[in-house]
């Protein structure tokens, strides 16, 4: 049965694409929803960005026809521009809120339009609560939503024979095993033994060969002085220490060693092997509880503390001692020689990164649209890897399933370019793994 969906301003804020997300159905806009979308028209920000398209989305159908009658979408479905005039019920007569009149607008449909049922789409919890109250179907609106219950770890467990097992400890070696057309590409899998679950082996689905091989043998020797303390370190350092996978995503929980060994692997690339010619990091601009306000000085000592976790990594790579760090020695050092570069990712639309192990940290801060910005900058023979904690989020548009960072595990999961795995295990302190699973 078609439905008539009323979409509230933030639904279009988050998403202009969302008139063309509801199949056959009926669309409608409240015309307070435009009044409100036209404040934002002239922000420089994500929101002015997407308020801008919608009124070109408008504006587009308008010419084909009238927008208070009617215009057909591409997929069948009725575009309305609607608006009352009607007194809003009692308790809320006595207040000009847009909220009010946008729901009375869908209130207005259900009544005069009986057989077709209406469902008010808004991104604000208390809003679909009163929608609610005033008898109103009121949904969510998130076309790629993921429970991050049921997001893809990047890991599996699978039983195979003893040989099996046994022959996944020698250098190039390829096997397959029972289950393995279940696998993601680049997914890891620890096989046990059927007969002796203790005897294990670990390795990956390689994405040319489609056969499980044994993991990278330089995970023994570590790099830049990190070796991998559990198998989910494991698994992440044979992820970045391979070229060719160019996109890779990393979540985890406080201390589970994310940016630490992207960091450690992207100095390694870097400096001894030369594979790339910089390391580029970056994380979004989002305070935790009240910003301290105005930061004085030029662009790298207004980024200094945003990015102070990412210089503590990096100095503890370089294993200073405390006569080191009397001497001034540290992470500037490195960024002297042209090999590590921190980039603010405002500056970041419109250009193009080649040949660089790119580190975009606390990328669950980030919507779906700007992890998109961030990663077709790419260039030729570029790395991108991302990491984040979808617990952990600042940014009040997202949560812990809308957010860019579950966006791109989901999407990429699929692709031989990508990687993905989740970290569950800490190795920063006993305190920190504590507060983090206590807390």
């Amino acid at each position: 049965m078609r439905k008539n969906f009323i979409l509230d301003t933030n639904v279009l804020l988050h998403d202009p694409q969302s008139i063309f997300g509801f199949e056959d159905n009926n669309v409608i806009v409240p015309i307070y929803v435009i009044e409100e979308i036209d404040q934002f028209k002239r922000d420089l920000s994500e929101l002015g960005r997407n308020a801008r398209m919608v009124s070109r989305y408008l504006d587009s159908f308008r010419s084909e026809g009238s927008l208070a009658e009617g215009v057909a979408l591409p997929r069948g479905g009725m575009l309305r521009v609607a608006f009352t005039e009607n007194r809003l019920p009692p308790g809320l007569a006595d207040k000009e809120l847009m909220d009010n009149r946008i729901l009375q607008v869908a209130i207005e449909l259900r009544q005069k339009e009986p057989e077709t049922p209406a469902v008010f789409i808004t991104k604000d919890t208390n809003l679909r609560i009163r929608a609610d109250a005033l008898g109103l179907d009121a949904e969510d609106y998130d076309a790629e939503r993921v429970e991050i219950s049921e997001l893809y770890t990047g890991f599996a467990e699978l039983f195979a024979p003893r040989d099996v097992i046994d022959q996944l400890y020698k250098p190039g070696a390829e096997v397959e095993v029972g289950g393995m057309e279940s696998l993601s590409p680049n997914q890891f899998v620890l096989l046990k033994d059927e007969t002796n679950p203790s005897h294990t082996a670990m390795g990956r689905l390689s994405a040319t060969r489609g056969k499980v091989i044994p993991l990278a043998r330089a995970l023994k020797e570590g790099v830049w002085g990190v070796r991998p303390r559990n198998m989910e370190q494991a698994f992440t350092l044979d992820l970045l220490l391979n070229d060719d996978i160019k996109l890779i995503t990393i979540v985890g929980k406080a201390g589970t060693g994310k940016t630490l060994m992207a960091i450690a692997a992207g100095l390694h690339k870097v400096t001894e092997e030369s594979v790339y010619q910089k390391l580029l990091v970056s994380r979004p601009i989002f305070p935790l509880g009240r910003d301290i306000g105005y930061l004085p000085g030029s662009v790298e000592e207004k980024l200094n503390p945003w990015m102070q976790p990412i210089f503590d990594n990096v100095e503890f790579l370089m294993n200073l001692s405390r006569a080191d760090k009397k001497a001034g020695r540290g992470y500037h050092e490195l960024v002297d020689l042209g090999l590590i570069e921190i980039e603010p990712l405002t500056y970041i639309r419109g250009r193009s990164i080649p040949n660089q192990f790119i580190i975009v940290d606390e990328a669950q801060n980030l919507t779906p649209h700007e992890v998109k910005t961030i990663i077709t900058r790419v260039g030729d023979n570029t790395k991108i890897v991302l990491t984040g904690d979808p617990f952990q989020i600042d940014n009040p548009y997202v949560d812990s399933s809308s957010n860019g960072l579950v966006h791109v595990v989901n999407r990429f999961r699929n692709e031989k370019i990508a990687g993905h795995i989740t970290m569950t295990k800490g190795e920063r302190s006993a305190l920190a793994e504590l507060a983090a699973n206590l807390l």
